[in-house]
């Protein structure tokens, strides 16, 4: 997809199970709230296609506004967004697959120990250090998460720093740190290349 306002309306037309697009007024509203401006292809893709709905794995997270008056997504995950902090640049910098490898090798065995308190201290001790690396909140701040693949997996927007605008995968659930969803040619996906990779693939599977 080019980006192009006109390609992104055709899409509901073609798309079956889409949300209602979001207004003008609506979108400022959203964005007002969580206090960034939202990447670009994202911005047209609620505008001019849906808040959510069908798209790749089970589908887009849908934003809707609440009866409170407050916007938020929804979806299996979605809760993990913390929308008081998309503004705040996204880190890049993450573990290796080899850090957490040497990590995880280091978590303390049962059997190892004779007493179990002994174990439940030891293994509390080892926590403390795993937990923060995957799952602190400062590792997800300026992102939401826009799909879940299954299995505990999803994917995640990225909107503030300097990697605002790309889908990272979360594999967190399989001990695997957030990373860059990379597309057939090597870089990066973005909102646009990721959605119009499912689009493809939809296509060939007909």
């Amino acid at each position: 997809m080019s980006g192009a306002s006109e390609e992104w309306a055709g899409l509901r037309k073609r798309v079956r199970g889409l949300e209602k697009p979001l207004t003008p007024g609506e979108l400022a509203e959203l964005e007002g709230q969580i206090g960034v401006r939202l990447p670009e292809e994202y911005r047209r893709f609620l505008l001019l296609v849906g808040a959510g709905g069908a798209g790749p794995a089970y589908g887009v997270f849908p934003v809707r506004r609440g009866e409170d008056g407050r916007w938020a997504w929804h979806g299996d995950g979605a809760d993990l967004t913390d929308l008081g902090r998309l503004a705040e640049p996204f880190p890049t910098k993450r573990a290796t697959a080899a850090e957490l490898a040497a990590m995880a090798a280091d978590c303390p065995e049962e059997e190892d120990f004779e007493d179990i308190e002994e174990f439940d201290a030891a293994f509390e001790a080892w926590d403390e250090r795993w937990a923060p690396l995957l799952w602190g909140e400062d590792r997800t701040v300026g992102a939401l998460c826009l799909c879940h693949l299954g299995c505990a997996l999803r994917q995640w927007l990225v909107v503030s720093g300097p990697a605002a605008g790309q889908i990272w995968d979360d594999e967190r659930a399989d001990d695997l740190d957030l990373r860059p969803a990379i597309g057939p040619d090597g870089t990066p996906l973005t909102f646009a290349t990721w959605y119009d990779a499912w689009l493809r693939e939809s296509a060939r599977k007909r």
